[in-house]
């Protein structure tokens, strides 16, 4: 559904396209028909695309309203903030940091956490409120709480949930703390991507609880996680349900140093082991393959050096830069030369975890699923007594 194959750019031919393709269950068709999507999105927006991240230019709603409203009604992302609000003008900030999440995903995630009336719902992550607009019309303003980290964003929020008649509570303050006060919660729902779960959720929730998530790993890719809490709420575990592409919640953003940083000042290779794999880098890099290998390889992550003709060098780091590896791709070649350096051999790491998946027949996001405590947490294949082994 977009802008150009809708019959109707408004709040009614936006639910109904999604209960036609199954992101929406119909229990949820009043609540997106009376709470519209326009209410929650300011006049300035970069709208985004249903299938990567790139964004497209500004749409201004004063400049052009019709633009405005066909994208506000497509199913699409719309970017509302850059740069934690520092980036102001027409033209494209570094990093998107706050936005309208894709109609389809805010759906798909609502049928996730499967309310039930007089059910309590924490929110992390209010962004422009629409999706605690849609939850305090179906469950009653005093039953969703939202947690926002930004004080712009969320006086924003309250703005546009005011407007539409609707004062579910909105908190400022850090998403990983949840909201004591208005425990025990039901339900958890996060709007922004997490590489793990606050044990404060856990504490948080009544006995039987759903916690549906964008869970990230630090090398790329992400999945939406729905967990059930256990009944003395020890722990928590569940499937994962289906891709995402959020923003990372503020306190779990990693940095992605620069390539020589790792090199210390000395001149490439450094002190690397030189070595060739039959592995092509291009291999290692679909979202799905990305989220995989960042649940085997933790605490590494990836960038690419990209020369002329798609050529380019795969870059992996760990967190505690003392490990890195690199991998070079070009076209047509069927042997690639690696270097690798420190106590982790990380592309021998990769190479590994792609075998394991490999082995089992590349199984795709339903047969993974993840286990929390508040120690940790331990992703796993088809059953948490199957884990996926880590490459450390």
């Amino acid at each position: 559904m977009t802008s150009g194959t809708q019959e109707e750019a408004g709040p009614r031919g936006l639910a109904s396209a999604l209960v036609a393709g199954g992101a929406l269950s119909p229990d949820w068709l009043p609540s997106f028909e009376a709470v519209p999507r326009e209410l929650f999105v300011p006049d300035r927006i970069w709208p985004g695309v249903a299938d990567g991240t790139r964004q497209n230019p500004l749409v201004d709603r004063s400049r052009d309203p019709e633009g405005w409203r066909n994208a506000v009604y497509s199913d699409i992302p719309l970017t509302t903030q850059w740069d934690d609000g520092r980036h102001h003008g027409d033209g494209l900030g570094t990093t998107p940091t706050s936005s309208s999440s894709m109609p389809t995903m805010v759906a798909s995630m609502l049928r996730d956490l499967d309310v039930r009336p007089g059910a309590r719902v924490l929110e992390i992550g209010t962004g422009t409120g629409w999706n605690a607009g849609l939850l305090a019309h179906r469950l009653g303003d005093l039953n969703v709480v939202s947690v926002e980290y930004d004080a712009d964003v969320a006086r924003g929020a309250r703005r546009n949930l005011e407007r539409a008649g609707l004062s579910p509570t909105v908190v400022e303050g850090d998403g990983r703390e949840g909201w004591v006060r208005g425990g025990p919660y039901d339900r958890i729902i996060a709007t922004c991507s997490l590489l793990s779960i606050p044990p404060a959720w856990l504490e948080q929730s009544a006995p039987g609880a759903v916690i549906v998530a964008p869970f990230a790993t630090e090398y790329g890719g992400e999945q939406i996680v729905r967990l059930t809490v256990s009944e003395d709420g020890a722990w928590a575990s569940g499937h994962f349900t289906g891709g995402s592409a959020f923003m990372r919640l503020r306190q779990q953003r990693t940095r992605r140093p620069p390539f020589a940083e790792c090199l210390r000042g000395v001149p490439w290779p450094a002190d690397g082991v030189r070595s060739t794999t039959t592995l092509s880098p291009r291999d290692t890099g679909e979202w799905f393959q990305q989220f995989v290998i960042g649940l085997a390889v933790p605490g590494a992550f990836w960038r690419a050096e990209r020369y002329d003709d798609d050529a380019y060098t795969l870059w992996i780091h760990s967190r505690d830069k003392r490990s890195w590896a690199s991998a070079d791709y070009e076209p047509g070649r069927t042997e690639y030369e690696v270097y690798q350096s420190g106590p982790r051999r990380l592309w021998s790491q990769v190479e590994a975890a792609h075998r394991w998946w490999t082995a089992r027949g590349r199984p795709t996001h339903e047969r993974f699923g993840l286990t929390v405590t508040p120690e940790g947490q331990t992703p796993w294949l088809d059953s948490p007594d199957h884990p996926v082994p880590q490459h450390l």
